[in-house]
């Protein structure tokens, strides 16, 4: 075979990408790949059948998103082996709190040099692990991992709206293929090495928006909304550091600008659940009738753990697990942490 033969072969290989897990944002990440890069081939690793079938016969996600069409090239499969084959690069897009079971399972079939791409936010209940941890140690190995995040609603990447989001990894290299990869008119991918903060700050946030979604639920007003996520920051920025986090994460988009949007968007699923909590409804009855994981109600209960461990005072943080553990009511929840000391701000 010529030089020339062999190059124009390389040409005509397409990148191929698995997403584990066909949600609102791991359908959306696949979209947006889809789309932006036509020679790449990007599939949907799911456990419905049916929704397979709809995706590959219909270019329909039935189950999520079902109002937008799918690029041909995305395709779906429950098959572990056929997904992984020849994938270049892997989003993980499986709730946190399901994902160690999930990556387990897989172990054997997926190389040891894929990059797993983490959209998935959250703390592990129990280990209280972050999924730079849960990883390498569900995996039982070191694999290649990047972990993206920002303020980005499904629907609107989907509706090609503007989008900013932060791609952390500790291999600089990888980062910088991953914004590469994903970087479109339309999507603005930055880089960190700094895997803490953005993983810390994705996870809090959503607890930040059930505070803020029960504030909203009980009609206390902006003044009282203003005044409650601002604590919330600052609360998160305190964890933050105590772990390692650098100040600028926390102050950028995978920090206050996914936090903006998780308290403040009508789209937020953790806000929702504030809201109705709020307005009195049970939380068994609110998680009952949503298909969609609010992660912040698995991690508030975690936060309080990270707070005995790294000493650090959380009340906005720390409220909402003792709502959600039924042990205040949201109102109560409200006024106690109006209650505490006044302080001066530093």
């Amino acid at each position: 075979m010529t030089v020339t033969m062999i190059i124009c072969t390389i040409c005509i290989v397409s990148v191929q990408v698995v997403v584990f897990g066909g949600g609102s944002f791991g359908t959306a990440m696949a979209c947006a790949l889809a789309r932006q890069k036509g020679d790449l081939n990007v599939t949907l690793l799911l456990r419905d059948p049916y929704v397979c079938k709809d995706i590959n016969e219909r270019h329909v996600n039935t189950r999520y998103l079902k109002e937008y069409m799918l690029p041909n090239n995305v395709t779906a499969t429950t098959s572990f082996v056929e997904a992984i084959q020849g994938a270049q690069y892997a989003i993980h897009a499986v709730p946190v709190q399901h994902s160690r079971t999930f990556l387990q399972s897989i172990a054997d079939i997926l190389p040891p040099d894929v990059p797993i791409i983490s959209v998935s936010k959250g703390l592990e209940v129990g280990s209280g692990k972050m999924m730079s941890e849960v990883i390498p140690s569900a995996l039982g190995r070191k694999q290649p991992a990047a972990f993206l995040s920002g303020p980005s609603f499904a629907k609107e990447i989907m509706d090609l709206r503007p989008t900013g989001v932060v791609a952390a990894s500790k291999d600089k290299n990888l980062a910088r293929e991953l914004q590469s990869l994903f970087a479109s008119p339309y999507l603005r991918v930055n880089t960190t090495t700094d895997v803490t903060g953005v993983e810390i700050c994705g996870a809090l946030k959503n607890v930040l928006a059930l505070a803020a979604g029960i504030v909203e639920g009980l009609d206390l007003g902006h003044n009282a909304m203003a005044a409650l996520v601002a604590q919330g920051c600052a609360e998160i920025r305190w964890l933050a550091e105590k772990m390692g986090a650098k100040p600028a994460t926390v102050s950028g988009l995978s920090g206050l600008g996914d936090i903006m949007l998780t308290c403040y968007g009508s789209l937020s699923r953790n806000r929702s659940v504030g809201v109705r909590l709020g307005q009195g409804e049970a939380l068994a009855d609110i998680l009952a009738s949503s298909n969609q994981v609010a992660e912040g109600v698995s991690t508030a209960g975690v936060v309080v753990s990270l707070a005995r461990t790294y000493r650090v005072s959380l009340p906005v943080l720390t409220a909402v697990a003792q709502v959600l553990a039924g042990a205040l009511s949201p109102k109560e929840a409200v006024y106690e942490i109006m209650n505490l000391p006044q302080i001066e701000e530093h």
